[in-house]
């Protein structure tokens, strides 16, 4: 029953408090309790505030005793350790923030709290959110809960395997590279890279377009109700989009829906098992009625490097400008280190043709995908890397090829925080040759949700989270 708990959905987690059946009070203590028999493995809290959190968990028990209940009231949600909670730590993973209090909640950090959540735990990211293995100087390496000797993805690496390993019941993520939808993946759970602007964030972040705030739960229907509580207009942030969108708590049917695929983009090495399993949840669309048709987009190699190009001038930048003593550096993780000398040599032109780049990306795929529509890709290249593997240093291996040191070799995510306003849901599809999972981007047209969440209710109709099946990491 303790696991069951865990594993309990925030949907009906919110009807059994509700009705009595259950109170926030027994949720949260079994989380704990979970979490004191996993974490010294997978090591995804690197902060927790159980005694606050239980006072929380009272109250809401209260709240829906004498009707006051909000939205969120009583769920737990673990915050990925570089959303700035108030009078909370939030380090980014890095030595150099190891003792930062945030003075401020960002706008989705506000919002989960008037919503009545319980942000019992913060969670373990990479250095400054660059890379996707969840490791760093400050908080060393997070596993996967599924097989302990690989990596549960990052950077929000934390929040995925804390979901996969049942210690929370929803968990905060951030996407600049694929950071929500890589774990999502690694960890075989749902993860949301929402369109640009749709949900709020803070200064300077809200000003690039690569960047995105979203939520990582383990369904279709948690996301839609943790989505629903975190986006729309914010006065802080004026690429926020007004109206607030509302995304239904069912869809009708696939039947007619016409999705174009891309394995591989045509340029990129994916693993075997990935190609399969990818091939599997397609088919799972046919069966449900939908046209599934293979597409030629266009894209090449260049594609990454414009990816890199405004990673390097703007994150890369933000950091640079930060860093005021030379001895800092001497603290930096290498992944980081290494980000910052490839960064030094982009220029003014550079950036220009990368931003013309973007343009043609956008038309080659509207182009592609015009008479569809949805478009679906693998999530990553690869998903058995090592916990520990470090891009700046190591190359990796695909499919007995070995592929050069750099950064997003083993994802295929980044094109979509460069068309940034195509919505991006990740969802599971089947596990890899070492019980790591892999996972599916399903892509809609700028600012179209309702296809991409209609289309993932349907799948999941066929294709149920591993933990409601009752497969979960064994730990």
């Amino acid at each position: 029953m303790s696991n069951e708990l865990c594993y309990l959905s925030a949907v009906d987690a919110i009807q059994l408090f509700s009705s009595g059946e259950l109170s926030p009070v027994e949720v949260l203590q079994a989380q704990i309790d979970r979490a004191q028999q996993v974490e010294p493995e997978v090591n995804a809290l690197v902060f927790t505030f159980y005694d606050e959190a239980m006072d929380m968990a009272k109250a809401a028990e209260k709240a829906y005793r004498n009707g006051t209940a909000r939205p969120l009231e009583g769920i737990t949600v673990a915050i990925k350790d570089e959303l700035a909670h108030k009078g909370k730590p939030s380090t980014h993973g890095s030595l150099l923030l190891k003792d930062h209090i945030a003075d401020n909640n960002a706008p989705m950090m506000q919002r989960l709290l008037d919503a009545g959540a319980i942000p019992h735990a913060r969670t373990a990211t990479p250095e400054f959110c660059m890379h996707s293995c969840t490791m760093s100087k400050l908080w060393g390496v997070t596993r996967n809960p599924w097989n302990l000797a690989y990596s549960p993805g990052g950077s929000s690496g934390g929040s995925g395997a804390a979901l996969a390993s049942g210690t929370t019941t929803l968990a905060t993520g951030s996407d600049i590279a694929g950071s929500i939808r890589i774990p999502a993946s690694q960890n075989g759970i749902v993860g949301y890279k929402p369109p640009f602007g749709r949900v709020p964030q803070s200064p300077p972040w809200s000003f690039d377009t690569y960047c995105h705030e979203g939520p990582m739960a383990r369904t279709v229907a948690d996301t839609i109700l943790f989505q629903n509580q975190i986006n729309g207009p914010h006065p802080s942030d004026i690429a926020s989009l007004s109206p607030k969108l509302i995304l239904p708590n069912s869809y009708d049917n696939i039947a007619g829906m016409r999705i174009a695929y891309s394995l591989d983009f045509e340029h990129r090495v994916v693993d075997n098992d990935i190609r399969e399993n990818t091939l599997v949840a397609l088919q799972k669309f046919r069966d449900l009625g939908a046209i599934v048709e293979e597409v030629s987009i266009g894209w090449t190699s260049r594609c990454r490097q414009t990816y890199l190009t405004h990673l390097y001038f703007y994150a890369m930048g933000i950091l640079k400008k930060s860093l005021t003593d030379p001895a800092e550096h001497e603290q930096l993780t290498t992944y980081v280190r290494f980000l910052l000398e490839q960064s030094n040599g982009v220029s003014i032109p550079d950036i220009i043709d990368s931003k013309q780049h973007e343009g043609e990306m956008y038309q080659q795929f509207t182009h592609a995908t015009a008479d569809y529509d949805l478009f679906i890709c693998p999530t990553m290249a690869t998903a058995s890397f090592a916990a520990d593997w470090d891009f700046s240093t190591t190359p990796l291996e695909i499919n007995g090829k070995t592929l050069n040191v750099n950064f997003v070799t083993e994802m295929l995510t980044y094109y979509f925080n460069i068309l940034s306003r195509c919505p991006v849901l990740n969802m599971p599809a089947g596990k890899d040759r070492n019980n790591v999972p892999t996972g599916i981007q399903i892509v809609g047209k700028a600012y179209d949700e309702h296809s991409v969440f209609k289309a993932a209710s349907a799948y999941e109709s066929v294709n149920k989270p591993f933990f409601a099946t009752g497969d979960y990491p064994k730990l």
